[in-house]
């Protein structure tokens, strides 16, 4: 059996001149889940994970885990629901530095060398969910605080050292060659979770490839989990993204050193949905990510759906397309290049080809 599926996402982008009259998104295939399982034991999935999800594995593995559990019975200690945490965070952290520093971003190498070492210490921390050693993950967190110095991240906020190449490259974000549209905001929360795994369950595929609240497609990830804590534009440029990014790093970081303040973002959580169903939502690095699951009374899977956090970003009538349209762009690569850094600024993991023609040409 093969477990490879496309992961990227296909973006044509119409021009109207200097205008974006339309965009349009063929969303990447997704794997069929309950007609792949259905009948195993749940616990036989827990191998075949990583290979089925290649973005953010550590947070499938923790919501799935969490799902079956939950669905059986089981009581999670809070020991081990906080070495979940810590596993779900340092994965969390790893992406958003990946998509920081991996392709777009001119460093030299000494920056090299200080992603490459945050890249191991992050690794050690991510199998966090079977434990590490005390003095391991204290090594682990000095080393990752040392190379986000290196890299121009200091402290705890968002300010970054001038001239590193993180600094330069913000600034170079903050160019007019893209001017989004104010629109009025959406945005995921653990509140809409409940209401999102129900129909994850009984509705299956058919909700979960085109998920909706009530007609309403919100954002989530990054920029949604900064508009929990503070006020933020209706209209967020490249640059605004790139800095509440920057800033969750800061604070992962922070987190990771102390690792007992409460994130406020509901990291990981259960619901149980009734006898031997149940689901689980994990707060990744894409957003927000949900597992629902329906097993029988010899804990064998009935029902297995996903719903991930790329469904809403990009799903035809969501918050990258209600970004875009209508917005105003610099004529040539200028443009382009913005539009590219605001695609990418919604999701650090999945990757996408972008495409730009001209209304009313095929």
């Amino acid at each position: 059996m093969s477990l490879v599926f496309r992961n990227e996402i296909d973006i044509t982008v119409w021009l109207a001149g200097a205008t974006i009259a339309d965009v349009a998104i063929r969303s990447r295939s997704r794997p069929p889940l309950t007609r792949l399982f259905a009948g195993k034991p749940a616990a036989s999935l827990v191998p075949v994970l990583p290979r089925l999800f290649s973005l953010c594995s550590v947070a499938h593995q923790v919501a799935y885990l969490t799902a079956i559990e939950t669905a059986s019975g089981q009581e999670m200690t809070p020991a081990a629901a906080h070495r979940r945490v810590t596993a779900v965070v340092a994965e969390r952290l790893t992406e958003l530095l990946r998509g920081l520093f991996v392709g777009g971003i001119a460093f030299d190498g000494g920056s090299a060398g200080a992603v490459r070492a945050m890249m191991q210490a992050s690794a050690v921390l991510g199998v966090a969910s079977e434990g590490v050693p005390e003095a391991s993950r204290r090594e682990a967190v000095a080393q990752i605080k040392a190379a986000l110095a290196a890299l121009g991240i200091l402290g705890e906020g968002p300010a970054l050292a001038p001239g590193s190449a993180l600094a330069v490259y913000v600034a170079r974000c903050e160019s007019k060659a893209l001017s989004p549209p104010a629109v009025e905001p959406s945005f995921l929360t653990a509140a809409d979770d409940l209401d999102i795994v129900t129909r994850l369950l009984a509705e299956g595929p058919a909700y979960s490839d085109a998920p909706e609240l009530c007609g309403r497609i919100p954002e989530t990830g990054v920029w949604a989990r900064r508009a929990q804590r503070e006020p933020v534009p209706s209209a967020a440029s490249p640059a605004a993204r790139l800095e509440a990014r920057i800033a969750e790093v800061a604070r992962l970081c922070a987190w990771l050193d102390h690792g007992e303040a409460n994130l406020d973002d509901g990291v990981v959580a259960s619901y149980r949905l009734g006898a031997g169903k149940a689901a689980a939502a994990v707060e990744c690095a894409r957003g927000r990510l949900y597992h629902a699951v329906a097993l029988d009374e010899a804990d064998r899977i009935e029902s297995f759906e996903f719903l991930a956090p790329t469904e809403w970003n990009f799903h035809a009538r969501g918050p990258l397309v209600r970004s875009l349209k209508g917005a105003m762009l610099a004529a040539g690569r200028r443009g382009q290049d913005a539009v590219r850094a605001l695609v990418g600024s919604f999701d650090p993991c999945v990757g996408f080809n972008l495409n730009f023609r001209e209304a009313g040409h095929a």
